[in-house]
């Protein structure tokens, strides 16, 4: 009896574990491999799938989803013999798993040596300053390469992005002295360029000061031209005026042009800043006789309108 209940568990267990060998689930973004007696056959893609238990056999499990792969720091040497620690990170994307799983031994030891070869070629054919300045350049270059180099294993590499640049301390306070020189070079440039315009909006200023004042000079001088010719046209219309009477034998206006220029020299001499008292002999009846004579012009001049006024008055007489 007890030999049979053994022999039908051993038979049980035999069975649940050609069972649990038999029936294979593969989860989401993973895909395994099947190998017969060791060699392989296909992939097996997510889901619930069987198998031949002892003749096919699950080979590698391979994650089919986009990766993050850290590269350790390292020493590069730039192009001008500047020691630098340089690190990144790795975006990549198994595409085809029986080629990760089996044309390379250690896919990510492989990668992460491939990067950091690379990455001391990129820099170490790079200045200082290009390194430091240019990593999108850097970037660019490692990801065409590894890209390229990985295509045989069935890996994509996304993105690859360089994290750090650490010069050393000695070098970085070199480039702290440089900065602040440049940026005081530009101040004292900025400073001299804005003297240099502040002088030059001055002197535009001045020579547009002296422009306005020279063109008001030259007005003044025109009106003051104009008023002296006009002044002269008045004299040569008074002095006309006197002569035309003169000439009909009215001697009250010589008193009258005489009266006006001694009134008018007499005036000048008295207001002149040079003298404080003048004294000189006048006689008053030659001023009284001249004023007696501008008196009688104008009652000449009253008597004279009246008359045509009489005359225009009186209608003509008509004859019979």
């Amino acid at each position: 009896m007890f030999p049979t209940v053994l022999f039908s568990l051993i038979l049980a267990f035999v069975a649940v574990v050609i069972l649990f060998k038999a029936v294979r689930m593969v989860p989401q973004g993973y895909e395994w491999t099947v190998e017969r007696f060791g060699r392989y056959t296909h992939t097996m893609s997510p889901g619930l799938h069987f198998l031949i238990p002892i003749v096919y056999g699950v080979g590698r499990k391979v994650n089919m989803m986009e990766q993050v792969l850290d590269v350790p720091s390292q020493e590069v040497i730039t192009k001008d013999n500047a020691a630098v620690r340089v690190d990144g990170v790795v975006f990549f994307q198994v595409l085809d798993a029986s080629k990760a799983a089996y044309e390379v031994a250690n896919l990510e030891v492989a990668m992460i040596a491939l990067v950091q070869t690379n990455i001391r070629t990129v820099i170490g054919s790079m200045d200082l300053d290009e390194s430091l300045s240019q990593r999108e350049v850097i970037n660019a270059q490692l990801l065409s390469v590894v890209d390229h180099a990985t295509n045989p294993w069935g890996v994509k590499v996304n993105r690859i992005e360089i994290r750090d640049i650490q010069p050393p301390r000695d070098l970085l306070d070199a480039m702290a002295r440089q900065m602040k020189a440049e940026r005081e070079k530009r101040a004292q440039i900025l400073e001299a360029e804005g003297s240099r315009q502040s002088e030059i909006l001055r002197a535009e200023g001045e020579k547009q000061a002296a422009v306005l004042e020279a063109e008001g000079r030259k007005e003044a001088a025109f009106r003051d031209a104009e008023a002296r010719e006009r002044l002269a046209e008045a004299e040569a219309k008074a002095t006309e005026m006197v002569s035309g009477a003169i000439a009909k034998g009215d001697v009250q206006a010589i008193n009258y042009f005489i009266a006006q220029k001694y009134v008018e020299a007499f005036k000048e001499l008295a207001t002149s800043p040079n003298q404080k008292l003048v004294l000189m002999p006048m006689e008053a009846s030659g001023v009284i006789g001249s004023i007696a004579g501008v008196a009688e012009l104008a009652k000449e001049a009253f008597a004279r309108q009246e008359e045509k006024k009489t005359t225009r008055a009186v209608p003509p007489r008509i004859g019979g």
